[in-house]
């Protein structure tokens, strides 16, 4: 696999539907989120708060670039979908064939951010899980902006505030209703 091999698999991210929303909230396919999509928004989101927080800004974008590259292979799955154990399975699995191929060096820093990520043992990487749940809650309310069904897509921020231990991040979640910005 060579270097371009992983951008075109990067590039797949951008028509792989996030399949949650079109089974659970009925969201157009025209409407429905990529995971290209959320990756950049992750990212994007993790690297405003990483410098906020004074964390390893560098290696937390790094974890977000990474954190869902498998899919490139095996496409979204919802949680109702696979069992969690089995998703990091083959997600590691598609994962080691991402970066086998790639300069030692390379493949051997990426691996470690992926299994930090995988581990959630680290600030970055616990910091890319949240903001992945804080994505999701902000895209959530951008579709009942849009008015889509929002009952169906109180789910999705429930689900994040459970998870997220942050209380900064879950402010943002909280405040999300009264900024007319988004």
């Amino acid at each position: 696999m060579s270097i371009l091999h992983i951008i075109d698999l990067a590039y797949r991210l951008k028509s792989i539907t996030r399949k949650g929303w079109i089974k659970k909230v009925s969201i157009d396919m025209l409407d429905a989120e990529s995971v290209a999509d959320h990756s950049y928004l992750t990212t994007l989101i993790t690297m405003l708060l990483s410098d906020l927080k004074g964390l390893d800004t560098y290696k937390a974008i790094k974890i977000a670039l990474l954190h869902d590259l498998a899919e490139s292979i095996i496409g979204d799955y919802t949680p109702e979908e696979i069992d969690e154990d089995v998703k990091h399975k083959i997600e590691d699995k598609a994962m080691r064939e991402i970066l086998d191929s790639l300069p030692d060096d390379l493949r051997i820093s990426y691996t470690t951010l992926w299994r930090e990520y995988l581990n959630n043992n680290s600030k970055e990487a616990v910091l890319v899980h949240e903001v992945d749940k804080l994505e999701m809650s902000i895209q959530a309310y951008r579709y009942e902006k849009m008015g889509y069904n929002k009952v169906l897509l109180r789910e999705f921020h429930d689900s994040a505030l459970r998870y997220i231990r942050d209380e900064y991040i879950k402010g943002l979640i909280k405040d999300l209703k009264k900024d007319e910005t988004l």
